[in-house]
């Protein structure tokens, strides 16, 4: 949901899960991701 846009509160209100709580749970994993790409590179497979 934060990966599509959707803002801690609103995640909130939809997971009934406090805002606080999902940003300790989503920073750690937004930092195990890859590093995102040059955006001036063309991608070798497209879909």
């Amino acid at each position: 949901m934060d990966v599509n846009g959707m803002g801690f509160r609103a995640i909130e209100r939809v997971k009934g899960v406090h805002h606080t709580t999902l940003i300790t749970w989503v920073r750690p994993m937004g930092e195990l991701l890859p590093d995102a790409y040059d955006p001036q590179t063309t991608p070798e497979v497209g879909e």
